[in-house]
C-alpha cells in the first residue's frame, strides 16, 4: 500500500508531472521536503538554497526565541529576506512569524531558481510556490472530511507566481486553534496564503463554517485571490476558485 503522504504528492501534481520538458526531483534538508518541478535538474541549486534558508532561521530564533514562539506579529529588525518576508507576513495575516515558514521557504526557493527556469513548482508540507504557463490540479487532504483526495483546485497557467497553502486543525503536527479539515488560500505568495491559512482556519471553532463571519473577515485580506474551508461535508468557497473532481 502506497504511504498516504506518497498518494497526496502525486495528486498534487498529477497533471504537470508528466508534461516533456519538465523534471521532477526531491529534495530534504532536515525537516523540509521540498518536491520540484522544474525545466531543470536543480536538486543542488535547491538544497543549498533551502540549507542557507534554515540556517538564517535557526541563527534569528536564538537571538530572537520569541520568532519561534508567538502566535502574534512581531517586529523583527533583520536585513535577511526570508526573516522581513515571515515577519512581514505575520503583520499582514494576524498571526505569529513560524505561520508562513514552510510557505516561505518554498517562495524564496522558487525565486531563486527562476533565472534558471521559466516553469517552476515548489511543494514544501502542502505549501506550493509556482508559476506554470499551464493549467494544473492540486488535490486537497482533508484528514476524516468525505472529500477528502476527491476535491482538488484547477489553477490557471499565469506569467506571474502563485502562492497555494493549506491549512488543517484536524490533521498534522502545526498549532491550529480551529476544527477545520482543510483551508485552502490562493494568492500571489507562498508565505501570505501560509500565514492566511492559518488564520482562516483558527476562526473555525464550532461544528459549522460560520460563512457570515469568514465573508467578514476576508475584507482584510485584499491579496487573497481564492479561499476553499473543508469541514466534514460542508464547503466554503470564495473569490477565483475553480473545483474538479479527483
Amino acid at each position: 500500500m502506497k504511504n498516504i503522504k506518497n498518494i497526496i504528492r502525486e495528486r498534487f501534481y498529477r497533471d504537470i508531472s508528466n508534461i516533456p520538458g519538465l523534471k521532477k526531483f526531491k529534495v530534504r534538508v532536515e525537516e523540509t521536503d521540498l518536491l520540484v518541478i522544474s525545466e531543470k535538474f536543480l536538486k543542488k541549486e535547491v538544497e543549498e538554497e533551502v540549507r542557507g534558508l534554515r540556517g538564517i532561521i535557526k541563527n534569528y530564533i536564538l537571538n530572537h526565541p520569541e520568532f519561534y514562539t508567538s502566535f502574534s506579529p512581531l517586529s523583527c529588525k533583520s536585513e535577511e529576506e526570508i526573516i522581513r518576508t515571515m515577519c512581514d507576513s505575520a503583520m499582514l495575516t494576524a498571526t505569529g512569524p513560524m505561520a508562513s515558514v514552510a510557505g516561505a521557504i518554498a517562495e524564496l526557493t522558487g525565486r531563486k531558481i527562476l533565472p534558471l527556469t521559466k516553469q517552476v513548482f515548489i511543494e514544501n508540507g502542502g505549501d506550493i510556490f509556482a508559476k506554470m504557463d499551464r493549467d494544473f490540479n492540486v488535490g486537497i487532504y482533508a484528514g476524516k472530511s468525505p472529500l477528502s483526495l476527491k476535491l482538488g483546485l484547477k489553477i490557471k497557467g499565469r506569467n506571474s507566481p502563485i502562492g497555494i497553502a493549506t491549512s488543517s486543525g484536524t490533521v498534522g503536527h502545526s498549532f491550529s486553534y480551529g476544527k477545520a479539515d482543510a483551508v485552502t488560500v490562493i494568492s500571489g505568495s507562498a508565505a501570505l496564503s501560509d500565514g492566511s491559512a492559518t488564520y482562516f482556519g483558527n476562526l473555525i471553532t464550532g461544528d459549522k463554517i460560520e460563512k457570515e463571519v469568514i465573508e467578514l473577515e476576508i475584507k482584510k485580506f485584499p491579496f487573497i485571490e481564492g479561499l476553499l474551508i473543508i469541514k466534514g461535508e460542508e464547503i466554503f468557497a470564495w473569490g477565483e476558485i475553480e473545483l474538479v473532481s479527483f
